[in-house]
C-alpha cells in the first residue's frame, strides 16, 4: 500500500510504501470486535446492588398466610417491595474481554489503512525538527491551514522521535501519542492524525 508523504508545510513530497503488514483486506467484524474490547475497558464495572440477605429489614412474616384476602408474602426484604433486595442486579464483578495479540496487531493495521484511505491520517516528514513550542505551534497551524482542518489533531511520533513530543503537548487542541502505544480504538476515535514518517521507515 502506498500513501502520500507531506512536508511540514503541507506540500506533497512523494509516495511512500507501507510495510507488507498493511496489505490486508478490510475486516469490519474484526474492527468492531476490537472497538468492543477496548471500549469495555474504559468502564470500571463497579456497580453493585444488595440482595435480600443484605437488606437491613426484619425477617418477620408480613402478615399471616391465610384469611387476609391478600397475596401470600414473607419478609419485606423481598425484591417485590420498595426498599427490598434486588434480584438480578450487578454484583460488582467485571469480566475482562481479551483480544489476542495477533488480532490486536491486525486490527491496528486495518484501522490505520482505513484512516489513510479516508485521508484522515496524514504522513508528515520533519515533525521532529523543532526545538521549542512556538516552532511546533507554527508548524501545526501551517499544516491545519493547508489541509483546512478545524478540529483537534493527534500527533503520532515514532519511538525514536518521541522526545520531540514535549514541544507539542501544551498546544491547544493537539494530542500527542507514540506509535507503540497506539491501538485500533485510539486510531478510529481520533479526528485527524499527523503521523511521523519515520514510523514506517524504521520497519
Amino acid at each position: 500500500m502506498k500513501v502520500k508523504l507531506y512536508t511540514v508545510k503541507g506540500e506533497v513530497k512523494g509516495d511512500i510504501s507501507l510495510p507488507k503488514e498493511y496489505n490486508l483486506k478490510t475486516s469490519n467484524s474484526l474492527l468492531l470486535q476490537a472497538v468492543r474490547v477496548y471500549e469495555d475497558r474504559t468502564h470500571f464495572g463497579l456497580a453493585r446492588v444488595k440482595t435480600r440477605s443484605e437488606i437491613n429489614k426484619t425477617r418477620k412474616k408480613l402478615y399471616k398466610q391465610k384469611g387476609t384476602g391478600g397475596a401470600r408474602h414473607g419478609a419485606k426484604s423481598a425484591h417485590i417491595f420498595v426498599g427490598g433486595g434486588v434480584a438480578h442486579g450487578p454484583k460488582g464483578e467485571k469480566r475482562d474481554l481479551i483480544l489476542p495479540l495477533k488480532m490486536k496487531r491486525k486490527a491496528l493495521y486495518l484501522s490505520l489503512i482505513k484512516k489513510f484511505n479516508l485521508k484522515t491520517a496524514i504522513l508528515v516528514e520533519g515533525l521532529n525538527k523543532v526545538s521549542k513550542t512556538s516552532e511546533a505551534n507554527k508548524m501545526i497551524k501551517t499544516l491545519k491551514d493547508n489541509f483546512k482542518i478545524k478540529s483537534k489533531v493527534v500527533i503520532v511520533f515514532s519511538k525514536e522521535n518521541y522526545k520531540s513530543a514535549k514541544y507539542f503537548k501544551n498546544i491547544k487542541n493537539v494530542l500527542v501519542n507514540d506509535f507503540p502505544s497506539l491501538n485500533a480504538f485510539s486510531v478510529l476515535t481520533s479526528n485527524i492524525m499527523f503521523m511521523d514518517s519515520s514510523i514506517f521507515k524504521s520497519k
